[in-house]
């Protein structure tokens, strides 16, 4: 990935707040994402990710505190904050009327792109829609349109994407295709900050973890920083049976087999936890 250290930050975050009434969503919450790097926001339901999401991308105003996305101001600037960005939510922004290609090449038109029919057409590849390009996205299935968001979003390769939940209704064939793609932007240097539940996704994509609980981010680093955190551990030697996730992409041609006779097994020393 193509993360500057000494560039400022594409995101930075001080001491949002947010409440709905006397219910506190946001209270202080404090995080940076350097440029280039994909940053992982998890939590539970509830816990916040998506009002971090909506702040940054202008559709929602704090109560408190400051935020910044690709040098500019989210109060005050907010127009061009959302030149400089895409965000693709929890549900699928597109229209159903229209086929996937003639999505696609709407929001290329609207970004005044060159080429917006050959744009179209190799997202739908990328994104494995080659042959319902020319289908109403009303006939589409949920992770269809997910995908199709997806793409949408990666139009006119905007410096910072925020990906909300990107994976969800998705299978694990079309959820490794979405990792591949946001691994590509962040390598092309774009910043991707992506709100999830899945610990594997975080732990596939992100250079960074935050855990947003209660309001607060409670802890932020790498993925190596954040396993620190626990007690210490002993190796033990065990025989390692396939995942369903192994089986699946094995039986569909999408993996080789995996040799599973023996590996390694970290767990936690008795009495240390």
């Amino acid at each position: 990935m193509t993360t500057r250290v000494d560039a400022p930050p594409a995101i930075r975050v001080r001491g949002l707040e947010k409440a709905y009434g006397k219910l506190a969503v946001l209270r202080g919450v404090d995080f940076e994402v350097a440029r280039g790097a994909i940053f992982a926001l998890l939590g539970s339901n509830g816990a916040g990710k998506t009002t971090v999401v909506r702040i940054l991308s202008t559709l929602l105003k704090a109560d408190a505190g400051s935020a910044s996305v690709n040098g500019l101001d989210v109060a005050t600037q907010a127009g061009r904050v959302r030149e400089s960005i895409s965000l693709t939510g929890q549900f699928a922004a597109v229209d159903e009327i229209l086929t996937g290609r003639e999505n696609l090449v709407l929001v290329a038109e609207l970004r005044h792109l060159k080429s917006p029919g050959a744009i179209a057409d190799e997202l739908l590849e990328r994104f494995a829609l080659g042959d319902a390009g020319a289908r109403r996205v009303v006939e589409y299935s949920g992770g269809m349109r997910r995908r199709l968001d997806i793409a949408m979003s990666l139009i006119g390769d905007p410096p910072v994407i925020f990906l909300d939940e990107p994976t969800t209704g998705l299978d694990p064939e079309r959820r490794i295709e979405v990792w591949r793609a946001v691994k590509e932007l962040a390598d092309g240097g774009t910043t991707v900050l992506l709100t999830t539940q899945y610990l594997d996704e975080a732990e596939e994509l992100a250079d960074r973890i935050a855990i947003l609980h209660r309001g607060r981010i409670i802890v932020d680093g790498t993925l190596d920083e954040l396993k620190r955190l626990l007690p210490p551990t002993r190796v033990e030697y065990v025989r390692r049976q396939p995942s369903l996730e192994d089986v699946f992409l094995v039986l569909t041609g999408d993996a080789e087999p995996q040799d599973t006779t023996a590996t390694t097994t970290d767990v936690t020393e008795p009495g240390k936890a």
